[in-house]
């Protein structure tokens, strides 16, 4: 970005959040952001000169200034505000004079006469291709009551914008054509849409919001995601032991039947020590994969006392796996009466479950630690076997 564009920048920024009148809910500092992104996307777009580009921009942020001296004849205030700046600061006479007229031609019934005309006009008119097109429209409309300027009914806004749009409006320049125009037709039939409809559309999607914003199911949500996580955890732990189990199996298994048959033969007994080792290792190994999965044994009863001073978790099944089928229901009755029973005891399947995590990862990390310091030393030690006691060496 040039060194005048960035002084232009700063100077519109500091002129429109200090002079302008804050009931300029449209035509603010905001909008004038927005066309200048638009310039950009626009000369981007199309070959032009640095001096076209950069004279473009200008106009893009000096062409709503004007508004800092009223609403009449904004175009023309613009661009002596504009004029000023730029020969304060020694810009070429020549490119002044376009800059202004760039920005004059920003007037609302003006037809564009070139290609940087086209392009400030469509920047300008942006909004009209975008998605917040409705939000945008109606902070004008509120802009013109707080101006008293025009007060709008929904129907006669609604009518505004639908002529606006289809006998006013048009976009110039093919980039705007090709991305800009779907969705401002998009727009026009949201405009067109019967008034009734869209009280309906506006209702429903007011019902939804509160529907999916309201407390109870955004709590719902939360316990439903965390259990899930907590039992997805839980199956990768038990995944992990049981590849554990497997693997140290395996290794047992082919140290009975390869290994230790030949530790009766006296030349072998150099492997006694190392297969020790190796046995011992994996054995470990195994018993605290097993603790890791080890279910823990509950009474599996309740009394009524404790449903009713709220001292039992009836949603996890080792609290009630003992009870009859008309004791457990009358307590899930109970249960879903108190809300804040309910929730305590979903909070109560949480820490548990968590106290569960806690101990099964703690043993399989100590399993896994084992198991890597037995490979490791068992091989060392059939390595110095061979090496100091090794058949070669008798």
């Amino acid at each position: 970005m040039s060194e005048i564009i960035e002084k232009a920048k700063s100077h519109v920024i500091n002129l429109l959040d200090k002079q302008l009148d804050s009931k300029y809910l449209y035509h603010n500092l905001r909008h004038t952001e927005r066309v200048v992104k638009s310039t950009k996307e626009l000369i981007d777009f199309h070959t032009l000169t640095p001096e076209d580009s950069e004279d473009l921009l200008l106009s893009a942020w000096f062409h709503d200034t004007g508004y800092t001296k009223g609403s009449m004849g904004h175009e023309n205030n613009s661009a002596i505000i504009a004029k000023e700046f730029l020969e304060k600061n020694g810009y070429d006479k020549n490119r002044v004079e376009k800059v202004c007229s760039l920005i004059k031609a920003t007037q609302r019934n003006y037809t564009p006469i070139n290609l940087e005309e086209k392009i400030i006009r469509d920047a300008d008119c942006s909004h009209f291709g975008q998605k917040s097109y409705l939000e945008t429209s109606e902070a004008l409309r509120k802009e013109l009551s707080l101006l008293e300027i025009a007060n709008y009914s929904d129907k006669d806004w609604r009518k505004a914008n639908i002529d606006m749009f289809q006998t006013e409006h048009t976009y110039y320049t093919d980039y705007a054509k090709k991305n800009w125009l779907p969705t401002k037709e998009k727009n026009l039939k949201k405009l067109m849409q019967d008034k009734k409809e869209e009280k309906i559309a506006k209702k429903e999607a007011l019902k939804a919001k509160y529907k999916n914003e309201s407390p109870d199911r955004g709590i719902q949500t939360l316990y439903r995601v965390t259990l899930k996580n907590h039992i997805t955890l839980s199956n990768i732990a038990d995944t992990k032991a049981n590849i554990l189990l497997s693997v140290n199996a395996i290794i047992i298994s082919l140290a009975l039947s390869n290994l230790i048959p030949k530790l009766d033969n006296p030349s072998n007994k150099y492997l006694v020590y190392p297969t020790l080792i190796f046995i011992i290792f994996s054995v470990v190994s195994m018993v605290l994969a097993v603790l890791a999965t080890r279910p823990n044994v509950t009474t599996g009863e309740f009394t009524k006392e404790d449903v009713k001073n709220k001292k039992v978790n009836l949603l996890f099944f080792g609290n009630f796996y003992k009870m009859s089928l008309p004791d457990y229901e009358w307590a899930i009755q109970e249960l879903i009466k108190d809300k804040e029973y309910m929730y305590s005891s979903l909070t109560k399947d949480l820490y548990f479950l968590g106290l569960v995590l806690n101990k099964k990862y703690k043993i399989l990390r100590l399993t896994y630690t084992i198991f890597m310091i037995g490979m490791i030393v068992s091989v060392l030690a059939f390595g110095i076997a061979f090496k100091f006691f090794g058949p070669d060496r008798i």
